[in-house]
Order: structure tokens, then sequence, then C-alpha cells
């Protein structure tokens, strides 16, 4: 399902592609213009395939440098695709409005400036990739819990999610975030997975988080995502078992007063994307969520306030089953490209920010990294919660 929907959104690009070379281009040199930008296509998606085997083996600064060109070089084709079609959208309602005069085959069509359409797409591209992707955002909600104890009532969480520590992400741009996450002075920090993802820096990562413990009041909890089962979770394991972070795999702990954190670990059977397309598969990831949900519930008092940290966001709604109040979530990265706070690829079923359900609340974090690096309308950011007495 995964590779179908990354052959789509390269389907979508040079479809966007044919549709730009065709609106300013005239004469037989399109033809031309446009096999030569596939076979560049062809040649950048066969490099991507070929740089990400031997991505262990090169530098991470020269796979930033190689992917970041190879983004630029097919989201702008997107982006500038967009901006033809949005152009020929109000040009229409123009001359249904304005009717043109009658067409002459010696009147070029109005061209002169389009050079500005695949300028004003590099430049929306070259934003995303060098601007954006680092301009961490701030987000603030409040959640309101019934019957939450006094004593509770203004308790504060922050949560980072997918860093994807690597070639986009260094450990002195993790050394910053979680820098800035206790500026904040939240109460406790959640970490919802996919952050060390990395084997070669993982160690470190580890090391660096867990001197930030003592700088939240009640520390640092932390689950798996599925990309440290990528890496490798008994080494990763073993390494947090020597820190002061609180990792939970399909268990709870006590923070303070009746107030509890549990912590699920990502299902094996976990659809990529969204469920609902894999018949017997989803029907067992359904079951493992329900179940590692119940296993992480078991040692809590039945009148406690509890949170819920989970990779993937379709545990927001084993959550609501069992009336948990708060449930914080990652994995889909917010799907890094969007227009207006929705996202542009809509593969998730919930793919950004806050959710609810009667009484419970769900939160899906875009995250602070990448899957390929760029972020346009999607910023990374750190989520804070501050609990209040309804």
């Amino acid at each position: 399902m995964f590779l179908m929907y990354v052959s789509a959104i390269l389907a979508l690009i040079w479809a966007m592609a044919l549709i730009s070379v065709n609106f300013l281009y005239d004469g037989a040199g399109k033809a031309k213009i446009y096999k030569i930008l596939t076979a560049l296509d062809l040649i950048i998606i066969l490099g991507i395939i070929g740089g990400f085997s031997m991505r262990a083996h090169l530098p991470n600064a020269a796979v930033d440098f190689l992917g970041s060109f190879a983004t630029v070089f097919l989201i702008s084709q997107l982006a500038c695709g967009a901006l033809v079609i949005l152009a020929l959208i109000i040009r229409t309602i123009y001359r249904k409005l304005n009717p043109p005069p009658e067409y002459s085959p010696a009147r070029r069509r109005a061209l002169k400036w389009g050079l500005l359409y695949p300028l004003a797409s590099l430049a929306i591209t070259l934003y995303g990739n060098r601007v954006e992707r680092f301009n961490v955002v701030d987000r603030f909600f409040d959640i309101p819990i019934k019957k939450l104890p006094p004593e509770l009532n203004g308790f504060k969480i922050a949560q980072i999610s997918d860093i994807h520590l690597g070639a986009y992400f260094s450990l002195e741009r993790l050394e910053f975030l979680l820098q800035r996450a206790a500026e904040a002075k939240p109460d406790i920090l959640t970490i919802t997975g996919d952050i060390f993802d990395d084997n070669s820096m993982n160690d470190k990562a580890i090391q660096l988080v867990n001197s930030f413990c003592d700088k939240f009041k009640h520390g640092i909890y932390y689950i798996h995502g599925n990309h440290e089962h990528f890496r490798g979770v008994p080494h990763i394991e073993a390494e947090l078992a020597k820190t002061k972070i609180h990792w939970l795999v399909n268990q709870s702990a006590h923070v303070t007063s009746n107030l509890y954190v549990i912590g699920v670990d990502y299902p094996p059977a976990s659809p990529i994307t969204k469920s609902g397309e894999r018949g017997d598969l989803d029907k067992i990831f359904y079951q493992q969520m329900r179940s590692f949900v119940e296993t992480a519930l078991s040692k809590v008092p039945y009148d406690a306030t509890v949170i819920l940290l989970a990779h993937h966001p379709e545990f927001f709604d084993a959550a609501v089953e069992k009336n948990i109040p708060l449930t914080l979530m990652g994995h889909t990265h917010g799907e890094q490209l969007g227009i207006f706070g929705k996202p542009i690829f809509n593969v998730f079923k919930y793919s950004r920010g806050m959710f609810q359900n009667e009484d419970c609340y769900g939160y899906v974090s875009v995250g602070c990294g990448s899957w390929f690096p760029i972020r346009i309308g999607c910023p990374p950011e750190i989520s804070y919660f501050t609990l209040k007495n309804n």
C-alpha cells in the first residue's frame, strides 16, 4: 500500500510537469522539453533508490545534500503544476466575465511572465527545504478533564515526536529541541517514538535525552515507534535501562497524585498509513492495539487520570473505548506538505492536530524530523497540553 501511495505521488508529479510544459511552452520544442524533464526525473528517482541502499556508507552531509537536491527538483514540479492550474482557473473565470477578442494565430499565448511559474515554484520548495523544516513552532492546548483532582489542575505536558536522527536531524538539533522544551517548564516531557533512528548516533542521543531528565519536574516518558524497531529495540532498551528515562512498552508509570502515563509499543501488524484496506491483517492490528492498551492499563487504578502515549494515531480509537481523556500520538509527520492547515496528501485516518470524541482528546503531532527534507505548510512543532478541571 505504501508503494502504491509513492507511485501515485510520482505519477502526479509527472502529470503536473506535463501540464506545466503544455501551458508554458509552444511549438515543437514542447515535446523535447517534456522528454528531458522526464529523463531527469527518472535519473533522480533511480539515484534516490541507489542512495537509500547505500545510505549507511555515505556521510550525513552528502545524504542531506543529495536528498535536498532530489526533493527540491521533484516537489518544485508539483508546485509549478499547482500554480499553473490555479492560473488557468483564474484565467477561465476572468474570460467568462471579460470575453477576449477573437483568437488570432499570430497572437502568441500571453506567456511573457511564464518564467515566474518555475521560479516561484523553486522559491517555495527551497523555503520548505532550507527554512520551514528548521522553523520549530510551539503549540499550546488546554485539555478539560472531568473530576480532575485540584492538585493536577494546571499540570503541563510537553510532547515531541518523530525526530528521526540521521542525515536530516543532528544531535545538535536534538539538544536545541530539548532545551527549548525545558525552557517552557512543563511538568513532564513525552516522546512518542521515531527518535532513535541512526545506529551511529542512538547511544549518544539516549545519553543526551537522559541529561535532560532532571530539567522536567516529573521526568521524561518515551515509547518506541516503528523506526526504533527497524534499528534494533533490544540494544536501544539496554541503553535506556542505564538512564532515568521512563520507557514504556505496554506499561504504566505513576507520575504524581492519581496521574498515570501509559505507553504502548508499535504493533507488528500496524498499517504504514491507515487501516481498513488489508482485510485479516487489519483485524490482527485491531486486536493487537486493544490488547496493548489493556495490558498497559492493567495496573492503573480505576479512578486514575490517564495519559496514553502511542505512536500510531489509530490508537485514539482504542483510547476512546477505554475513556482515556488524552492520547498523544505521532507517526504521520502531518504528511509534511499542507495548505491552510490541511495535508495535501491525506493518507492517514488521523493526520495531524487535535481530535475529540465526547470527553476524549487525541493529538497527532506533526513531529520534528522528516521522511524527505522538506516541509511546506507543516512546520515542526513542540506541543504543550495543560490539564484543566472541567
